[in-house]
C-alpha cells in the first residue's frame, strides 16, 4: 500500500474517521497538523492546482462564515490563495496526497478510491 500524508487536526471527527479507517485497511498514514505543522506557502498553491478552490474551500465553516463579503467574493473569483494560508481552518479536510494524487474531504468518493 502507498504511503499516505493525511492533512488535518487531531481533533477534527472527520480526519480521525479518515485516519482510522486507512490505518484499519493497512495503509501507511501519517497525520499532519494543517495549522502547526504544514508549509502552507508551499502547499495551498499545490492543491489548488490540483483540486480547485471549489473543492478545497470550506464553505460549511465557521471561518467562512465570519469572512467578509470581500474575502468571499475574491474566493469565488478564484483568489483563495492568500486567504487560506492566513485562515488554515478553511480548507476543507482531511487533505490526502498519494504521492501523486489529492484527495479533498472524506466522501464517498474518495473512499472509493482507498
Amino acid at each position: 500500500m502507498a504511503n499516505l500524508t493525511l492533512y488535518g487536526l487531531k481533533n477534527c471527527d472527520t480526519c480521525k474517521k479518515a485516519l482510522n479507517t486507512l490505518d484499519a485497511d493497512g495503509h501507511d498514514v501519517e497525520l499532519v497538523d494543517i495549522r502547526a505543522d504544514t508549509n502552507l506557502e508551499e502547499k495551498v498553491p499545490q492543491w489548488l492546482k490540483e483540486v480547485g478552490p471549489d473543492m478545497l474551500v470550506n464553505k460549511r465553516s465557521t471561518t467562512w462564515r465570519g469572512l467578509s463579503e470581500g474575502d468571499k467574493a475574491a474566493v469565488e473569483q478564484g483568489k483563495a490563495e492568500a486567504l487560506l494560508i492566513a485562515n488554515p481552518t478553511l480548507i476543507k479536510r482531511p487533505v490526502i496526497e498519494t504521492g501523486a494524487d489529492v484527495y479533498v474531504g472524506w466522501t464517498a468518493d474518495v473512499q472509493a478510491v482507498f
